[in-house]
């Protein structure tokens, strides 16, 4: 019944306004996702006021489109450049761009838009046939599960961005969570380490500090390095050899199956998706070793489990009217503004909107992969530009990104300064990915906690009884002492000092 629901609502769409609309936001949307400090977040606020006369059913593709484009095209300039063009895409660095300086640009974009189109396909088939019952388990997340779910989710980007010294990404990741706390909190409005400066009550802004993190500190080390470009200008194959998707079907599907569950929880988003399908990859993974070096698997689970995360995060939108993601938000406000009423009584009133919205989906998918392979080429042509001309222009990218947020010099000097920082960061090994999720994450981590024990009088008892946070908390135990040897090493000595007087009395006997 459901598969006859979507061929028809994808039929509906094929007219020629329609898909052309389709080829060009989604166009547009790889665009923005490759520019430092625009994201999908902006393209779609962006488009929302420009389509407000529009048709409903045109509107919404449109936006749907630019979604899907945005999310994919920050792997372009995070594969070429080392620059996430969005924060969704900051795993994709980890090994896209040592593929890229092997000479491997091509094929890694190659496998980054192949793995994006098989994740959005993942989530398409829970888009159309299990909405309703995935929004229920999103439902099931509270302040409790949230405060774990992302303290899990930057210990797991500590452990991933610093497999020789964990340690390291965890500092990385603190100091992020820490940076979060400048500006006023969101319970109550006071401010936070501010020390007077009424341009810190905001906080500091999530995308001009990401920007430096990557943008800037890259313009530097460049700068400071000219021979660590290498070999990125060869293009090499772009389409990716069928044995290699069939070597990491596994990997695929699991990616995107994370990629789906985590997109259902609202607020979370495609960047902690990334990164978890990222991690168990790594984990099922017969070469570890590789990650971090250029695997085509990590890259695979990174770009699967971001994209399928994209259709995660409508989900929630549809039968809750939750967004699962920042974008997501945008994309619920403009569903409104078109008459589209997202909600538990959409199944009921309106259920032929999930098909519709689904083979939408499927339409921005198509165009992704049809743009994204038979742009590589031309786009990988622009590392061929010198280091003296193309690094003053990365710059001068990162400084407009920066501005055009809010409109105020403040934040170019947030890029700055994220950007002198990281270098000497990125000097002593201390990863950038886990300070920008820090970051992303913080706000939300102090907030859950503090609504947490607001709702219980203080007490953290329900922090540590509920089952979905016992699961958490499980995994976040293995994650600490799965990767650390002093752990590891005082964990054994305490076990050997419990049980060894046991051993001996055992012996005896």
């Amino acid at each position: 019944m459901g598969v006859v629901e979507l061929v028809n609502a994808l039929l509906g769409l094929m007219t020629p306004e329609i898909l052309f609309s389709v080829f060009w936001a989604t166009f547009l949307g790889i665009i923005v996702g490759m520019l430092p400090g625009l994201t999908a977040t902006m393209g779609i606020a962006l488009l929302t006021g420009l389509t407000y006369q529009w048709e409903s059913s045109n509107a919404i593709v449109i936006l749907i489109a630019m979604y899907v484009g945005a999310i994919y095209g920050g792997s372009r300039s995070a594969i070429l450049v080392n620059i996430p063009g969005t924060p969704a895409n900051a795993a994709t660095c980890i090994d896209g761009h040592p593929l890229a300086l092997q000479g491997k640009a091509g094929e890694a974009i190659g496998i980054a838009t192949t793995s994006s189109f098989l994740g959005s396909t993942i989530a398409l088939f829970f888009m159309a046939f299990f909405t309703p019952y995935l929004g229920l388990v999103a439902l099931r997340f509270q302040s409790f599960e949230f405060f774990w779910l992302t303290l899990f989710g930057v210990l797991i980007c500590g452990n991933l961005t610093a497999p020789e010294d964990p340690l390291k990404g965890w500092i990385s990741g603190f100091l992020g969570i820490f940076l979060a706390m400048i500006g006023m909190e969101a319970i109550q409005a006071h401010p936070r380490f501010a020390y007077g400066i009424v341009d810190l009550y905001g906080g500091i802004s999530m995308i001009p500090a990401l920007v430096g993190i990557y943008g800037m500190t890259e313009v530097i080390q460049t700068t400071v390095e000219a021979h660590r470009r290498g070999n990125i200008s060869q293009v090499g194959r772009v389409l990716p050899r069928i044995r290699d998707l069939l070597r990491n079907w596994k990997n695929i599907i699991r990616s995107g199956l994370i990629g789906v569950f985590v997109g259902t929880i609202p607020g979370v988003g495609e960047n902690i998706a990334s990164f978890v399908a990222y991690d168990f990859a790594r984990r099922g993974s017969k070469t570890p070793e590789k990650f971090g070096k250029g695997s085509v698997e990590g890259l695979t689970a990174a770009e699967t489990g971001d994209n399928a995360c994209v259709g995660g995060a409508i989900i929630p939108v549809l039968v809750l009217a939750v967004p699962g993601s920042p974008p997501a938000a945008v994309l619920l406000a403009a569903m409104w503004l078109h008459g589209m009423r997202p909600g538990p009584l959409l199944v009921i009133e309106a259920p032929h909107h999930i098909f519709e919205v689904s083979a939408m989906f499927l339409l921005a998918s198509v165009a992704m992969l049809v743009l994204g392979l038979s742009m590589v080429r031309v786009v990988v042509k622009i590392l061929k530009v010198p280091t003296s001309i193309l690094m003053p222009i990365i710059l001068v990218l990162c400084t407009v990104g920066s501005f055009a947020i809010a409109g105020r010099v403040f934040d170019i000097l947030i890029m700055l300064l994220f950007g002198v920082i990281g270098y000497p960061l990125r000097k002593m090994k201390f990863p950038d990915a886990p300070l920008i999720l820090g970051l992303i994450l913080g706000a939300m981590l102090d907030e859950n906690l503090r609504r947490g024990l607001i709702l219980n009088d203080g007490s953290l008892v329900p922090f540590f009884t509920r089952p979905i946070s016992v699961i958490l908390i499980i995994m976040i135990l293995m994650t600490v002492f799965s990767r650390n040897r002093y752990l590891k090493q005082g964990l054994g000595q305490v076990k050997d000092f419990l049980f060894t007087p046991f051993r001996k009395m055992k012996g005896r006997r």
